[in-house]
Protein backbone atom coordinates (compact mmCIF):
# COMPACT_ATOMS: atom_id res chain seq x y z
CA UNK A 1 0.00 0.00 0.00
CA UNK A 2 2.92 2.39 1.24
CA UNK A 3 4.51 1.48 -2.47
CA UNK A 4 1.70 2.05 -4.43
CA UNK A 5 1.30 5.77 -2.71
CA UNK A 6 4.86 6.90 -3.26
CA UNK A 7 4.74 5.62 -6.83
CA UNK A 8 1.29 7.25 -7.27
CA UNK A 9 2.93 10.77 -6.09
CA UNK A 10 5.76 10.17 -7.96
CA UNK A 11 3.44 10.34 -11.05
CA UNK A 12 1.68 13.21 -10.08
CA UNK A 13 4.77 15.38 -9.62
CA UNK A 14 6.06 14.32 -12.85
CA UNK A 15 2.97 15.16 -14.51
CA UNK A 16 3.18 18.76 -12.70
CA UNK A 17 6.41 19.11 -13.55
CA UNK A 18 5.42 18.35 -17.86
CA UNK A 19 2.65 20.73 -17.28
CA UNK A 20 4.89 23.76 -16.83
CA UNK A 21 6.54 25.78 -19.02
CA UNK A 22 10.66 25.61 -19.60
CA UNK A 23 12.31 27.84 -17.24
CA UNK A 24 15.01 29.45 -19.70
CA UNK A 25 13.09 30.02 -22.37
CA UNK A 26 16.14 32.53 -23.73
CA UNK A 27 18.16 29.35 -24.33
CA UNK A 28 17.23 26.75 -26.75
CA UNK A 29 19.45 23.98 -24.91
CA UNK A 30 17.91 25.07 -21.30
CA UNK A 31 14.70 24.12 -23.22
CA UNK A 32 15.67 20.74 -24.75
CA UNK A 33 17.38 19.59 -21.42
CA UNK A 34 14.17 20.05 -19.82
CA UNK A 35 11.90 18.53 -22.70
CA UNK A 36 14.36 16.08 -24.64
CA UNK A 37 11.32 14.67 -26.63
CA UNK A 38 10.83 18.35 -28.14
CA UNK A 39 13.60 17.87 -30.36
CA UNK A 40 12.04 14.56 -31.68
CA UNK A 41 8.76 16.75 -32.57
CA UNK A 42 10.62 19.38 -33.86
CA UNK A 43 13.03 17.44 -36.50
CA UNK A 44 10.10 15.37 -37.69
CA UNK A 45 8.00 18.68 -38.47
CA UNK A 46 11.57 19.82 -40.25
CA UNK A 47 11.83 17.08 -42.18
CA UNK A 48 7.75 16.89 -43.58
CA UNK A 49 7.27 20.26 -43.60
CA UNK A 50 10.78 22.11 -44.40
CA UNK A 51 10.02 24.28 -41.19
CA UNK A 52 13.57 24.94 -39.35
CA UNK A 53 13.37 24.02 -36.12
CA UNK A 54 14.54 27.45 -34.13
CA UNK A 55 11.23 29.27 -36.48
CA UNK A 56 8.81 26.74 -34.87
CA UNK A 57 10.82 26.88 -31.31
CA UNK A 58 10.70 31.13 -31.76
CA UNK A 59 7.09 31.01 -33.03
CA UNK A 60 6.18 28.90 -30.22
CA UNK A 61 7.68 31.11 -27.87
CA UNK A 62 5.89 34.23 -28.73
CA UNK A 63 2.77 32.62 -28.81
CA UNK A 64 2.12 30.75 -25.98
CA UNK A 65 5.78 30.95 -23.84
CA UNK A 66 5.60 26.93 -24.37
CA UNK A 67 2.78 26.77 -22.23
CA UNK A 68 0.75 23.71 -23.55
CA UNK A 69 -2.94 25.55 -22.60
CA UNK A 70 -2.35 28.66 -23.28
CA UNK A 71 -5.48 31.25 -23.96
CA UNK A 72 -6.31 34.17 -24.92
CA UNK A 73 -7.30 36.44 -22.28
CA UNK A 74 -11.11 36.57 -21.13
CA UNK A 75 -13.73 39.59 -22.12
CA UNK A 76 -15.97 40.94 -19.37
CA UNK A 77 -18.99 42.45 -19.57
CA UNK A 78 -19.41 45.92 -17.04
CA UNK A 79 -16.12 44.75 -16.06
CA UNK A 80 -16.85 41.95 -14.33
CA UNK A 81 -18.95 39.25 -15.77
CA UNK A 82 -17.03 37.02 -18.04
CA UNK A 83 -18.32 37.07 -21.52
CA UNK A 84 -15.69 34.64 -23.60
CA UNK A 85 -12.13 35.32 -24.74
CA UNK A 86 -10.82 37.09 -27.00
CA UNK A 87 -10.13 34.38 -30.17
CA UNK A 88 -10.23 30.38 -29.95
CA UNK A 89 -6.57 30.29 -29.79
CA UNK A 90 -5.35 27.68 -27.74
CA UNK A 91 -1.90 25.40 -26.90
CA UNK A 92 1.38 25.72 -27.84
CA UNK A 93 1.07 26.72 -31.16
CA UNK A 94 -2.45 28.93 -30.41
CA UNK A 95 -3.80 28.08 -33.39
CA UNK A 96 -7.75 29.08 -33.81
CA UNK A 97 -10.47 26.59 -33.83
CA UNK A 98 -11.16 26.99 -37.41
CA UNK A 99 -7.62 27.13 -38.81
CA UNK A 100 -6.62 23.72 -36.80
CA UNK A 101 -9.91 22.09 -38.74
CA UNK A 102 -8.58 23.45 -41.50
CA UNK A 103 -4.86 21.64 -40.66
CA UNK A 104 -6.57 18.19 -39.52
CA UNK A 105 -8.88 18.20 -42.91
CA UNK A 106 -5.46 18.92 -45.18
CA UNK A 107 -3.23 16.42 -43.24
CA UNK A 108 -5.99 13.77 -41.88
CA UNK A 109 -5.04 14.13 -38.20
CA UNK A 110 -7.92 13.84 -36.78
CA UNK A 111 -7.30 13.53 -33.41
CA UNK A 112 -4.06 16.19 -33.14
CA UNK A 113 -4.26 18.19 -30.34
CA UNK A 114 -3.51 21.84 -29.69
CA UNK A 115 -1.88 21.34 -26.29
CA UNK A 116 0.36 18.37 -27.66
CA UNK A 117 3.82 19.58 -28.27
CA UNK A 118 4.46 17.31 -31.03
CA UNK A 119 0.90 18.21 -33.07
CA UNK A 120 1.47 21.75 -32.36
CA UNK A 121 4.86 21.92 -34.31
CA UNK A 122 3.57 19.18 -37.04
CA UNK A 123 0.64 22.34 -37.16
CA UNK A 124 3.13 24.98 -37.32
CA UNK A 125 5.21 23.33 -40.37
CA UNK A 126 2.47 22.70 -42.44
CA UNK A 127 1.52 26.27 -41.52
CA UNK A 128 4.74 28.15 -42.51
CA UNK A 129 4.42 25.54 -45.95
CA UNK A 130 1.15 26.88 -46.99
CA UNK A 131 2.62 30.48 -45.95
CA UNK A 132 5.83 29.87 -48.48
CA UNK A 133 3.12 28.19 -51.20
CA UNK A 134 0.40 31.00 -51.07
CA UNK A 135 2.77 33.80 -50.16
CA UNK A 136 5.98 33.46 -51.47
CA UNK A 137 7.35 33.26 -47.81
CA UNK A 138 10.81 31.69 -47.25
CA UNK A 139 10.91 28.69 -44.61
CA UNK A 140 13.97 30.16 -43.13
CA UNK A 141 12.35 34.47 -42.90
CA UNK A 142 11.21 34.00 -39.59
CA UNK A 143 9.71 37.99 -39.69
CA UNK A 144 7.40 37.41 -42.73
CA UNK A 145 6.33 33.63 -41.21
CA UNK A 146 5.23 35.50 -38.14
CA UNK A 147 3.12 38.34 -39.98
CA UNK A 148 1.85 35.61 -41.99
CA UNK A 149 0.84 33.13 -39.16
CA UNK A 150 -0.72 36.27 -36.99
CA UNK A 151 -3.07 37.85 -39.89
CA UNK A 152 -3.52 34.45 -41.99
CA UNK A 153 -2.46 33.72 -45.01
CA UNK A 154 -5.30 36.57 -46.54
CA UNK A 155 -4.40 39.24 -44.16
CA UNK A 156 -0.90 38.75 -44.41
CA UNK A 157 -1.17 39.25 -48.72
CA UNK A 158 -3.75 42.34 -48.53
CA UNK A 159 -0.71 43.96 -46.25
CA UNK A 160 -2.71 44.84 -43.60
CA UNK A 161 -0.12 44.28 -40.64
CA UNK A 162 2.07 47.10 -42.44
CA UNK A 163 0.45 49.95 -40.47
CA UNK A 164 0.34 48.09 -37.10
CA UNK A 165 3.38 48.98 -35.49
CA UNK A 166 3.10 46.91 -32.29
CA UNK A 167 2.67 43.74 -34.67
CA UNK A 168 5.94 44.82 -37.13
CA UNK A 169 7.84 44.93 -33.20
CA UNK A 170 6.38 41.54 -32.41
CA UNK A 171 7.68 39.83 -35.49
CA UNK A 172 11.26 41.74 -35.21
CA UNK A 173 11.03 39.94 -31.71
CA UNK A 174 10.01 36.22 -32.75
CA UNK A 175 13.23 37.20 -35.55
CA UNK A 176 15.44 38.04 -32.90
CA UNK A 177 14.42 34.92 -31.04
CA UNK A 178 14.77 32.50 -33.74
CA UNK A 179 18.11 33.86 -34.75
CA UNK A 180 18.93 33.37 -30.84
CA UNK A 181 17.89 29.44 -31.15
CA UNK A 182 19.58 28.81 -34.50
CA UNK A 183 22.86 30.01 -33.23
CA UNK A 184 22.48 27.81 -29.99
CA UNK A 185 21.32 25.00 -31.40
CA UNK A 186 24.52 23.57 -32.84
CA UNK A 187 25.66 23.44 -29.34
CA UNK A 188 22.74 21.41 -27.91
CA UNK A 189 24.05 18.01 -26.47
Amino acid sequence: MRKTAILLVLILASCVRENQPPTRQDNACSILDQRPGWLRDMRKAEAVWGAPISVQMAIIWKESSFRARAKTTRTFFLGSIPTGRISTAYGFSQALDGTWGDFQAATGRRNARRNDYGDSTDFIGWYMSESERRNGIALTDAYNQYLAYHQGQGGYRSGRYRDQDWLLNVARQVQNRANLYESQLPGCS
